[in-house]
């Protein structure tokens, strides 16, 4: 068992902003969008996104474009991209599962805690993985354009 396995190298923070970019990047595939017009549609950093965006790139899920028409967009099909997929190549840190792991201690009953926690942890992160492998990026922009649709949801976008 890897001990270090739960410490990713991202904040849980990217996945959320990237898994609302896909979708925004699904509802027309063929074209692409540049990293400021996405960061002003999220309300987020430009920089931060382009990083995020750059991982993904690197990950296969996004292809880049440049020039006066450049951006991004998705390599493949939405319905295709698993959640897991993009969890797995922002490689996100899990808080909870670091968390956990810091409560021990050196002393021997805090060693056979950590290696509890680990495997508890272990048990988690195969849990997420397998519900997020469930869904695409597809799912998710299906939903939010279901939810966009309900007379609720125009309410309370509304102030109505």
């Amino acid at each position: 068992m890897i001990q270090d396995k739960c410490i990713g190298s991202h904040h849980p923070k990217w996945f959320g902003l990237a898994l609302q970019a896909l979708v925004i990047l699904s509802r027309d595939n063929a074209q692409t969008c540049p990293s400021g017009e996405l960061a002003a549609y999220l309300q987020s950093e430009a920089t931060l996104l382009r990083r995020i965006m750059a991982t993904l790139v690197k990950g296969g899920i996004l292809e880049t474009r440049e020039g006066r028409d450049g951006g991004y967009r998705l390599r493949r099909d939405p319905q295709s991209v698993t959640l897991e997929e993009v969890y797995t190549v922002l490689q996100v840190s899990d808080p909870l599962c670091f968390g956990i792991k810091e409560t021990t201690g050196t002393h021997p009953f805090g060693q056979e805690m950590k290696a509890i926690f680990c495997e508890l942890t272990s048990e988690m992160d195969r849990s997420m993985r397998e519900v997020l492998s469930r869904y695409t990026i597809g799912h998710l922009a299906d939903r939010a354009l279901y939810c966009a649709n309900k007379p609720a949801a125009k309410e309370l976008t509304t102030g109505s």
